[in-house]
């Protein structure tokens, strides 16, 4: 388990984490609205060399390119069943080369790729803290070392 102490730091814990991101890797994001799940995909983004990160809610999805790796930002909130997931064409950029992240991904629990990252969020001790718990179900071969995302 993470703990960030402001938006800032759970930016920075996505920044340092981007930065062991090799490409194909499905980030899927847990945790109540106002948790940090936004500010966590600006911090992979700017890891990731890209920028410009808002919350897709209205999109649904946004792709930022320009930097190391593709990146492909999910908003689930609004999706409430398959025939609207597939719309947003999500399972195409599973195969992409790129980073997905998934916000709201227990609204798509049984459509996640079963080597998904899952990252939870929730709220800690004090306003802005939070505590966030990654799940790699890869272990510590699978590309994402947590360890590196600590410094």
């Amino acid at each position: 388990m993470f703990v960030t102490n402001s938006p800032e730091e759970t930016q920075a814990f996505g920044e340092a984490l981007a930065k062991t991101l090799q490409g194909g890797e499905v980030l899927a994001l847990f945790g109540p609205m106002g948790m940090g799940k936004t500010a966590f995909t600006r911090g992979l983004a700017a890891g990731l060399g890209t920028g410009g990160v808002s919350s897709p809610t209205f999109a649904l999805v946004h792709v930022y390119s320009g930097g190391r790796l593709p990146l492909y930002h999910f908003d689930m909130y609004r999706v409430s069943g398959w025939d609207d997931l597939e719309t947003t064409g999500y399972f195409d950029y599973l195969e992409a080369p790129g980073v997905v992240v998934i916000e709201w991904s227990e609204r798509i629990e049984a459509a996640l790729p079963p080597n998904a990252v899952r990252i939870t969020f929730a709220p800690g001790e004090g306003e802005n803290q939070r505590r966030l718990t990654v799940e790699d179900p890869r272990g510590e071969k699978g590309g994402v070392s947590l360890e590196d995302s600590r410094n």
